[in-house]
């Protein structure tokens, strides 16, 4: 399959093309039904050859090109109605009855809040173009109506979640006129995703009362089903923790598919390359050191413990807390003792032949360097981070 991407350069058309290739050359392996041989990128350094020549060759269209912040009002009409008109002609000029893909907005629902701006005009008018197009021709035309994108793109432009997350990443003044604000957020990846499950015809389909999706197997429109309703203020919340996490070590929770988790990974891509790499607070002292890695709030905290030759360290048992030591250099005797019935258990561990260890609640425990030469580096993990307050740390050799 040969695939055209209009708009090729732009925040969707980046993130697909970069998926598409990942498809062809095989680093993607998710789609197995797909046969990606060749993406046809056009933008605006392309030329009219360029056009045709792709709209000759290609087997799938996604326009994605389009015009959301012109200086001219006027040039709305231009970018998204005109262009939409010459890539049509081309396909038809081509005789190519190749299925094509629309990138449309909400803001062209006529009864919603948006149906009178000129966006949201020359959006419809757009629609409309496609849906004559494939009445005249019968191709298979998808028209998806996207709510507010959420993804890398250039700050202070169309995307106020891009425009926070530079802001604060780069520690620069924002403003937030209303946090209660409510946003209906799609992410970059889950969009691009939908945009796999059309090329393998399993698009979902939808028709609209006002800007309220209606699912339908017979709709007029497309859309992707995941997305995220959150408030500007929430927004603003998290990216603050975030922030943050460099000197607290608490990662928000995270759950997998949640808006938490995608907007974290946005985030990072504002950083500046001076934050990439941030300090550890090493606690040092005559038997080694230990420093915490990075704290959660449901599964505890990781951390790694550096001991110097021949040096114990533990000697304590917790009611509720456990452990995890996994030695990834160096050799140790890890010993556990049952505070209640005295039964002991020893476990002799090495960087060369990574393991695991239990520290279970109950058992009093200690980790010895058994080096006369080498320090031992030992990660360890726990199911809470550290509370000075109630720490379920008890003092007794093993």
């Amino acid at each position: 399959m040969r695939i055209l991407v209009t708009g090729a350069k732009g925040m969707v058309g980046t993130a697909l093309c970069n998926s598409l290739r990942n498809i062809r050359d095989g680093k993607d392996r998710t789609r197995p039904n797909l046969k990606i041989d060749e993406v046809f990128e056009y933008d605006l350094d392309s030329t009219p050859e360029d056009l045709k020549r792709y709209c000759r060759e290609c087997d799938f269209v996604f326009n994605l090109a389009g015009v959301n912040r012109p200086e001219d009002p006027a040039d709305f009409m231009e970018g998204n109605f005109g262009f939409a008109g010459e890539l049509l002609g081309e396909l038809r000029a081509a005789r190519n009855k190749a299925p094509i893909m629309l990138s449309s907005s909400i803001q062209a629902t006529l009864s919603g809040r948006f149906g009178e701006s000129d966006y949201g005009k020359s959006k419809r008018a757009g629609e409309e173009l496609f849906f004559d197009y494939a009445k005249e021709t019968g191709a298979k035309v998808a028209v998806y109506r996207f709510p507010n994108l959420m993804g890398h793109s250039r700050p202070n432009y169309n995307s106020a979640v891009s425009t926070f997350c530079w802001a604060i990443a780069n520690d620069e003044p924002y403003t937030v006129n209303d946090p209660n604000t409510k946003l209906e957020l799609l992410y970059v990846d889950d969009l691009v995703q939908g945009m796999f499950d059309l090329l393998e015809g399993k698009e979902q389909r939808c028709e609209y009362e006002g800007l309220e999706v209606i699912p339908s197997d017979t709709g007029r429109y497309c859309y992707v089903p995941t997305t995220h309703k959150v408030t500007l203020g929430r927004i603003i919340e998290l990216l603050q923790e975030f922030r943050t996490q460099p000197e607290t070590l608490m990662m928000p929770s995270m759950p997998e598919g949640s808006f938490e988790k995608k907007l974290y990974s946005l985030y990072l891509t504002y950083l500046p390359t001076d934050k990439f790499k941030y300090p550890l607070r090493m606690n040092i002292d005559e038997r080694g050191s230990f420093t915490e890695l990075v704290h959660t709030q449901d599964c505890g905290q990781v951390s790694i413990n550096i001991s110097k030759p021949g040096v114990t360290k533990g000697q304590h048992w917790h009611n509720s807390k456990w452990e995890l030591f996994i030695v990834v250099k160096g050799r140790a005797l890890i010993r556990e003792r049952n505070v209640n019935t005295n039964q002991t258990i020893e476990f002799e561990v090495t960087g060369e032949q990574i393991e695991a260890v239990h520290m279970i609640p109950g058992w009093t425990h200690s980790i010895t360097n058994l080096s006369d030469t080498e320090d031992l580096v030992t990660v360890m993990a726990c199911n809470e981070a550290f509370d000075p307050a109630r720490p379920d740390t008890y003092f007794e050799e093993v």
